[in-house]
């Protein structure tokens, strides 16, 4: 059975009784401090106030901000009141937010004044002119029906919106007689949040998750770190991923842990936070370390505090592993693995694994799930070393995508197993690897993006008659996104036109970095556009180089001279893709940029063009090689 049947209102109220004066959560960098009995209180004036405003049990609630320390208040607020948190990407520009903000079907938007050079004001009151002239809490919005409350996070006031300021005060106005009605009715089962992922269909889709889900999810990740009440967690990664919210939030929740969030990542606060607060724990994806690793003020900071964490998100390189443990003493640091519909963790290695086991594989299952791999064509479970599709059952699956009861039905089989997408193969020990990507997804580092999703926002623009989207190799990200735009009859649209029509509609990471204007696009026979001929064209045209050096087809290695490697749908950044060069010019970091993903493969000064290096790549059809 699941480690706890609690909702996490439950569950958070026990970790009061018993740890009422241990240090919850701590702002280094505004140097707020919460012990778990004063969190309580805020969360329950917060809860009230919500309740006050008429979000209750089933409302939609979504919000857009930064890691704010009110962001964690929010988020058991509404677990309290039985009301769904629906995180928002920071990234998100005007089209993700008109989006989301009606499939969503939200009640109450939740944000911060702006980010970086985005401000989310100005962008909700051109989304929603009426918010000028409304009463709070009234809003009547002809693009969002549902929208009736916005929120500031802050003591600003503006008009037509909430502040946190009031909503304490009025939950300071009423008694808890209704907030323990509505904690006495919640059942572990009920979804409590709400993320959206691209998943294997063009839109993002809305990831119901439930307090039983992400409850006992962090439970085992905190175990598998060995996490106690003695632990302190720095988290540099955002809460509106499930990596800063399951394998932050409730992992330190279930164990007594105390979080010190960062609000934004900078390597430098990383540094100075697990210093100054004595963290034994720290969390990121290997840029994030590496980015550490490479501060000039690295060596200043005593780092000896700390003692394992989470790296996740992409490989990790070998000797990025190597100095993560011996220079930030992580000797016990994990790899995790999952997606968004597992809650999210389905494998994660232990703190003793070898390095090995941490570079090369994702870890073992964790407790009470199960984990099988199947022929994603016929559907028979397969044995070790063979591969296939990744798919598991147990507590983690979610409870299905909103309003989207087909693609519920493609992703969770009748039998309840979730199928991952991802292709992996198991090894005698148990331990998963995975070794390609059976989704169509484009990986900007360590940014999910759905060409289709992009597809459809481009098709607006007019002049556009046909759009295709593909991932184009770039060596400081691993991919970028390539447009190939089939303009209608009269259309002279340039690529700055289309750049500029992206530039305050969506994230920037999702904006086209290559525009390409074709006449027809590559077809096979039956008629399908044959993308990966779209790439080899974007190379060809945008001169794209790389010294390269082995095609692994049908298992022979065949010597090529100086190409061009693209790095197809089907390679999965696993890392063992192998440069050899006789005069030992090339190396690793060649092949695996700062962000951990392939790129293409360059020649460092010094290469005398003999053509004797090559690169081994262990998945047939991952790798495209074209040739001069």
């Amino acid at each position: 059975m699941p480690y706890t049947d609690k909702t996490i209102g439950a569950f958070f109220e026990d970790q009061v009784a018993r740890l009422p004066d241990h240090e919850f959560i701590v702002y280094p960098d505004r140097d707020l401090r919460f012990t778990f009995r004063q969190f309580n209180e805020r969360v329950d004036q917060l809860a009230k106030g919500l309740l006050a405003i008429g979000i209750g049990k089933g409302d939609h609630v979504g919000i857009w901000a930064t890691n704010v320390p009110d962001w964690t208040t929010f988020m058991f607020a509404t677990a309290k009141i039985g009301a769904v948190l629906v995180t928002i990407n920071t990234h998100y520009r005007s089209f993700e937010l008109e989006y989301l903000v009606r499939q969503a079907d939200l009640k109450a938007l939740v944000l911060i004044d702006s980010f970086r050079d985005h401000d989310y004001l100005q962008t909700l009151n051109e989304l929603i002119p009426e918010l000028s002239s409304c009463q709070r809490g009234q809003l009547q919005s002809e693009k969002f029906p549902a929208l009736k409350s916005v929120i500031f996070i802050g003591q600003e006031k503006h008009r037509g919106l909430y502040n946190t300021r009031e909503l304490m005060l009025l939950g300071d106005q009423d008694d808890n007689e209704e907030l323990n009605r509505i904690k006495a009715s919640l059942d572990p089962h009920d979804v409590i949040n709400m993320q959206y992922t691209s998943g294997t269909t063009g839109f993002p889709k809305g990831v119901m998750l439930s307090h039983y889900n992400i409850l006992n999810n962090g439970y085992y990740i905190g175990d598998r770190q060995k996490f106690t009440e003695a632990d302190r967690l720095c988290l540099p990664v955002p809460l509106f991923h499930c990596f800063g919210c399951v394998l932050g939030v409730m992992a330190a929740l279930t164990h007594g842990t105390t979080l010190v969030p960062l609000e934004l990542f900078d390597p430098l606060l990383v540094l100075a936070a697990v210093q100054k607060e004595k963290c034994t724990a720290v969390y990121g994806v290997p840029t994030m370390f590496i980015a550490e690793l490479a501060h000039p003020m690295f060596d200043m900071f005593d780092l000896s505090s700390l003692r394992t964490g989470i790296m996740a998100g992409s490989p990790c390189p070998e000797e990025t592993m190597r100095q993560v443990m011996d220079k930030m003493h992580c000797t016990d640091i994990t790899i995790a693995y999952g997606l968004t519909e597992a809650s999210p963790v389905i494998t994660q290695t232990r703190t003793d694994d070898s390095v090995a086991q941490r570079t090369s594989t994702v870890g073992a299952k964790l407790p009470e799930i199960e984990v099988k791999i199947v022929d994603p064509d016929t559907g028979k479970e397969l044995g070790v070393g063979e591969r296939g599709e990744l798919c598991c059952r147990g507590y983690n699956v979610m409870k299905g995508y909103y309003n989207m009861p087909e693609q519920t039905a493609e992703a969770v089989d009748a039998d309840g197993w979730l199928h991952s997408g991802d292709q992996a193969e198991v090894d005698a020990d148990g331990y998963y690897k995975i070794t390609g990507r059976i989704k169509d997804m484009i990986i900007r580092g360590g940014e999910n993006i759905y060409p289709r999703e992009l597809e459809e926002f481009l098709y607006t623009m007019e002049g556009v008659l046909d759009v295709q989207v593909v991932g184009i190799p770039d060596e400081k990200y691993g991919e970028v996104v390539g447009a190939f735009i089939i303009r209608k009859e009269g259309a002279d649209m340039t690529e700055e036109d289309v750049i500029d029509f992206t530039r305050s509609r969506i994230a920037p990471y999702k904006k086209p970095k290559h525009v390409l204007f074709v006449d027809a696009y590559p077809m096979t026979a039956s008629g399908k556009i044959q993308k990966y001929k779209l790439r080899e064209m974007a190379c060809e045209q945008l001169g794209i180089e790389a010294k390269v050096f082995e095609e692994k087809v049908d298992n022979k290695q065949e010597k090529v001279k100086p190409s061009v490697i693209i790095h197809e749908e089907l390679c999965k950044a696993c890392g063992l893709c192998i440069i050899h060069c006789p005069k030992d010019i090339l190396e690793a970091s060649d092949r695996i940029n700062e962000l951990g993903y392939p790129t293409t493969v360059v020649a460092k000064e010094g290469c005398i063009g003999c053509a004797n290096c090559y690169l081994v790549c262990p998945e047939p059809g991952a790798v495209t090689v074209i040739r001069p």
